[in-house]
C-alpha cells in the first residue's frame, strides 16, 4: 500500500509498505480517504515539533472508511465513513479515570508519538471511530482540528457577550474563534498576517481584526474600552507571543495556551498575582468534544467549505507540500487525498 514517510526534517517520501494485519478484538481496519494537514505536521517537517522522533508517518486528522471490525468488536457497520479520534490513552491513569483522556499520562497521538494515517490503510481502536451518515469524508477529516478549538473554549468556560482575544489566525486559532463565536463571545483576532485576519472576518469568525505591531495594544484597549479581554487564547506556539499574553488579559481574566512550543515560558509574578489571572493549558480534545463538533456541523452551525484551500493526491503530496508553506500561498488547511488521481 502507499505510505508517505517523513524520513527526517524537510524530506517526505512515498513508498510501498505491507498491508496491516486483520483487526484483532477491539480493533478496526480502516481505509484512509482524507488526511488534514495541521501545524503539528508543519512543525515536524521543519524539525520543531515537541514529543517527536524520525522517521515518522504523519497524519492525525483523518477521514476514513471502515473496512472491518475485529472479532466480537462493536462499532459502525462496514462501509461507514468516520472521523478518527487520534489520541490513544491508557484508560487507567489518574487523568483517564477522571475523564481527562486527552492528557493521559502515557498518551500517544497518531502521527506524533506513533505512526499515523498517511497510508492507505491503518488499524485503530474501534472506540476511536466517530461515524456520521450526514457529513462528507472531507468534513469528517476536519473534525479533529475543530475539536482542538472546541476543547479550548470549553476549558475557558466563556460567558455570552464576553470579549475575548484570539492571538494567531492560523487553523487552530480559527477553530478557537469558531467556538468562541458559537459560545456567544465577541471575538478580537490578532495576527501578523492581514490576509489571515481578512479570512477570519470574511468567514464571520472574528468581530474585530488587529494586525500585530506597535499599535496593536492600543487597538485592543480601545476595542475593550480600556478593560482588556477577559479571556486571551494564544494559538501561536511562539514564546514571545505567549509571554506577552499576560499583559493583554483583564484583571480576573484567564489566559489559555492552545499553542505549544519547545522551551520555557516566564512571566512577572507580581503582575500575575495582582491581576489574579487564571492560566490554562488546552491539550487535544476528548471524545465528547469531537461528538459535539460532528453534531454542530450536521446542524449547519459550522460551515467547513471555506477551510480547505489546498489539496494533493498521495502521488503529488511529497512534491507539493513544501510549496504550500511559502508565506504567499494563502494556506489555511491542506488536504491529502488517498485513493484518487
Amino acid at each position: 500500500m502507499q505510505t508517505i514517510i517523513l524520513e527526517h526534517p524537510g524530506y517526505l517520501r512515498l513508498e510501498s509498505t505491507p498491508e496491516p494485519a486483520a483487526p484483532g478484538p477491539g480493533e478496526a481496519l480502516v481505509r484512509v480517504r482524507r488526511v488534514g494537514i495541521c501545524g503539528t505536521d508543519i512543525h515536524a517537517f521543519h524539525g520543531r515539533q515537541p514529543f517527536f522522533s524520525y522517521p515518522r508517518i504523519l497524519g492525525h486528522e483523518l477521514g476514513v472508511e471502515l473496512l472491518a471490525l475485529g472479532p466480537g468488536t462493536k462499532g459502525p457497520p462496514p462501509g461507514a465513513i468516520c472521523a478518527v479520534e487520534p489520541y490513544l490513552n491508557c484508560g487507567t491513569c489518574i487523568a483517564c479515570r477522571r475523564g481527562r483522556t486527552n492528557c493521559c499520562t502515557s498518551l500517544q497521538v497518531l502521527g506524533v508519538h506513533t505512526d499515523g494515517g498517511m497510508r492507505e490503510c491503518i488499524l485503530v481502536p474501534a472506540s476511536k471511530l466517530h461515524a456520521s451518515e450526514k457529513l462528507s469524508i472531507e468534513q469528517l477529516a476536519l473534525v479533529e482540528t475543530l475539536g482542538i478549538g472546541a476543547h479550548a473554549v470549553r476549558r475557558a468556560a466563556l460567558d455570552p457577550g464576553e470579549q475575548v482575544l484570539v492571538v494567531g489566525a492560523g487553523p487552530i486559532g480559527l477553530t478557537v474563534m469558531q467556538f468562541a463565536r458559537l459560545a456567544g463571545a465577541e471575538v478580537i483576532a490578532l495576527d501578523i498576517s492581514a490576509e489571515r485576519l481578512a479570512f477570519a472576518q470574511a468567514q464571520g469568525l472574528a468581530d474585530h481584526a488587529v494586525v500585530a505591531g506597535a499599535d496593536s495594544d492600543a487597538a485592543i484597549g480601545a476595542l475593550t474600552h480600556g478593560d482588556l479581554p477577559t479571556a486571551v487564547f494564544d494559538a501561536t506556539g511562539n514564546a514571545a507571543s505567549m509571554m506577552r499574553g499576560f499583559e493583554l488579559v483583564a484583571n480576573g481574566g484567564r489566559l489559555i495556551f492552545v499553542g505549544l512550543m519547545q522551551g520555557d515560558i516566564t512571566f512577572n509574578d507580581p503582575n500575575f498575582h495582582r491581576r489574579e489571572i487564571s492560566l490554562l493549558a488546552s491539550r487535544n480534545a476528548t471524545s465528547g468534544d469531537l461528538r459535539g463538533v460532528i453534531a454542530q456541523i450536521e446542524a449547519g452551525a459550522i460551515d467547513t467549505q471555506p477551510w480547505i484551500t489546498h489539496r494533493a493526491t498521495s502521488d503529488e503530496f511529497a512534491e507539493q507540500f513544501p510549496g504550500w508553506l511559502a508565506p504567499d500561498t494563502g494556506l489555511i488547511k491542506g488536504m491529502l487525498l488517498f485513493g484518487e488521481s
